[in-house]
């Protein structure tokens, strides 16, 4: 049964009183698009740093595993950017597999929004790093072969959010990259929300689950 939690200084006093005789820990944040996962997981990181005092925590995006434009578009996936084939699993995999051991060090992509591609080699994961926290909509998935995520990970978390809130949220997301109105609601309700419900409804239980109200 999964544990419920309120806010992001409750789960890291959780994380801090975790055993760690195995060196190092992979902790995944999954939740659907617009429920705050990366704002999340860059305020923990910065709690828990400052807890333990070193830069031991460091985010591992999921979606610096974006498959490229061109190669969406020869898929003619390209309008479901963000949906569970448009990502590299296979290779998102391999680098878990390689984080989750403790002596190993890496070198990540990361996804650009403002370029709307992934930059190779962009973000350096070093055997310092004892805290891994990987975030992205599908690392709760049950469909193969994101299910083989689960093996990598010392501690799962689900963010939990009114869909109503991620309308709205995503929305506005589409506003700020330059959008009309008419065109941030078709962009959000054609594909954000769908991937959204895709992710609500075919997730594992997580160990915690971080409920958001406003």
């Amino acid at each position: 049964m999964s544990i419920i939690m309120h806010s992001t200084e409750e789960l890291a006093v959780f994380i801090l009183k975790l055993n760690r005789d195995r060196g190092r820990l992979v902790i995944s944040i999954a939740g659907p698009p617009g429920s705050g996962k990366s704002t999340l997981s860059d305020t923990l990181c910065n709690l828990l740093n400052n807890q333990i005092g070193s830069e031991e925590a460091v985010v591992m995006p999921m979606d610096g595993y974006h498959l490229d434009n061109s190669i969406l578009e020869r898929k003619g996936l390209l309008s479901r950017k963000g949906a569970p084939a448009t990502f590299d699993a296979e290779s998102f995999l391999s680098d878990i597999q390689q984080i989750y051991k403790k002596d190993t060090e890496l070198t990540i992509p990361v996804f650009d929004r403002e370029l709307d591609c992934s930059i190779p080699h962009a973000k350096h994961i070093l055997k310092s790093h004892g805290l891994i926290l990987m975030e992205g909509n599908y690392l709760l998935l049950k469909d193969n072969p994101w299910h083989k995520i689960n093996s990598f990970v010392d501690l799962s978390i689900f963010l939990k959010v009114p869909i109503e809130m991620l309308e709205k949220r995503l929305i506005k997301r589409w506003l700020d990259h330059g959008l009309t109105k008419e065109e941030a609601i078709k962009r959000a309700l054609s594909n954000d929300i769908p991937n959204a419900n895709f992710v609500n409804n075919n997730s594992s239980p997580a160990d915690i689950v971080l409920e958001q109200e406003d």
